[in-house]
């Protein structure tokens, strides 16, 4: 007759409420002929330093579209404020010349010399 050998306990493994969306993910890859036996720890620092890399790429592509955007707006600042410059410019000159001064001091009483100057001689 046979000897009584003790069972080995069964361990119990925590009841899920459903998939787990590992699981989930796992059985849509289909990566369990790939990783049949987990991942390989010798993999993970390579795909972590190509993901930081990526990551760069990103940071790098977002901050060069930032800049262009920011060059393009001060640039159109600029002409705008170029041509007020301009204006500006045409109307002081305009305002400066000397018809349009005299036409604004006649009200004040001053009116322009129409006699040229003349030479004061002193004699010794």
């Amino acid at each position: 007759m046979a000897s009584n050998t003790p069972k080995a306990p069964k361990i119990k493994q925590p009841q899920s409420r459903g998939k787990s969306i590992f699981s989930l993910i796992e059985s849509k890859l289909k990566m369990e002929g790939l990783f049949g036996q987990g991942v390989p720890v010798k993999l993970v620092p390579p795909f972590l330093f190509a993901a930081l890399l990526v990551l760069i790429y990103i940071w790098s592509n977002h901050q060069a579209d930032k800049t262009v955007r920011n060059i393009e707006r001060l640039q159109q600042e600029v002409e705008d404020l170029r041509a007020d410059v301009t204006t500006l410019e045409a109307e002081y000159m305009y305002s400066s010349k000397q018809s349009e001064v005299s036409k604004k001091v006649r009200n004040l009483g001053i009116v322009e010399n129409d006699e040229p100057p003349f030479k004061i001689l002193v004699e010794d």
